[in-house]
């Protein structure tokens, strides 16, 4: 298979309603899969919810998260703060960015993905380390909006 086939093969399961997908040929096999992505999310919130139950405290801090006050991950991938390792990050705590703005990269099957701030706002926290594994949907940047 060509790459130009592997991407529209993976952008066609994206679009797609499939949990899972296997193909094999004489030398080549790719195994897509959502099962990983959609389990870790969910596992979270049933943790915490039964810490609420012992105390309270730990119930108020992931609710801002909720609340669209994070920007997170579009896409599993590489964290990247910077646009390459000997520039300054896109963004720093206490930083005031523009709707739009890039403020992190993700980089999957080697391609680097810009990822935009949702709105005007103040960087409050980077939540990922540089060059750390991000999955979909998790917290990269906690946000303060203008």
């Amino acid at each position: 298979m060509t790459n130009q086939e592997i991407y529209d093969l993976i952008a066609c399961f994206e679009r797609s309603s499939l949990q899972s997908m296997k193909l094999s040929r004489q030398d080549f096999s790719i195994e897509l899969s959502r099962a990983a992505a959609a389990a870790a999310p969910v596992a979270a919130p049933v943790a915490a919810a039964t810490a609420p139950a012992a105390a309270a405290a730990p119930a108020a801090a992931p609710a801002p998260a909720d609340d669209g006050s994070t920007i997170t991950a579009p896409l599993v991938g590489t964290f990247y703060a910077a646009p390459a390792p000997d520039q300054p990050p896109f963004v720093s705590v206490g930083d005031r960015v523009k709707k739009g703005q890039t403020v992190c990269l993700i980089e999957a099957m080697k391609m680097m993905s810009e990822v935009p701030a949702p709105c005007d706002c103040v960087i409050e926290a980077v939540l990922k380390a540089d060059g750390e594994l991000a999955a979909f949907g998790e917290a990269l940047l906690r946000i303060k909006p203008c």
